[in-house]
């Protein structure tokens, strides 16, 4: 299995719940560490990885940025277990569909372009 974090899970390979598991962690690169990076090959090829795993990062957390910004789901409400997943699973939908029309006419887009 593998697992990808930014750089605030530098070391969680180290920690004792961690310890027997069969997780591949690739954590980020802080960003100190990249601006120090060489100019040469390495240095470049490197720095494209991290921006790689930065724009995964940034993709997955998009729709919880619209989820609790866009549509105020703040904090938990306790109705039941059922009741929260509905509410988070409607929310989660409808936060696709707010991302996919502000990319119309995209590869994934079904949504008609504004007029």
């Amino acid at each position: 299995m593998i697992a990808t974090g930014d750089a605030g899970y530098q070391g969680v390979v180290k920690r004792p719940e961690n310890a027997g598991s069969s997780v591949v962690w690739h954590t980020a690169m802080r960003l100190g560490l990249r601006k120090t990076l060489k100019k040469n090959k390495l240095g470049r090829i490197t720095e494209k990885l991290e921006k790689t795993k930065a724009s995964a990062r940034a993709k997955v957390e998009h729709c919880f940025h619209v989820v609790k910004c866009l549509l105020r789901h703040r904090k938990t409400r306790y109705r039941g277990l059922a009741k929260n997943t509905a509410q988070l699973f409607s929310l989660f939908a409808f936060a696709n569909l707010v991302l996919a029309r502000r990319f119309p006419g995209s590869q994934h887009s079904q949504v008609a372009p504004r007029v």
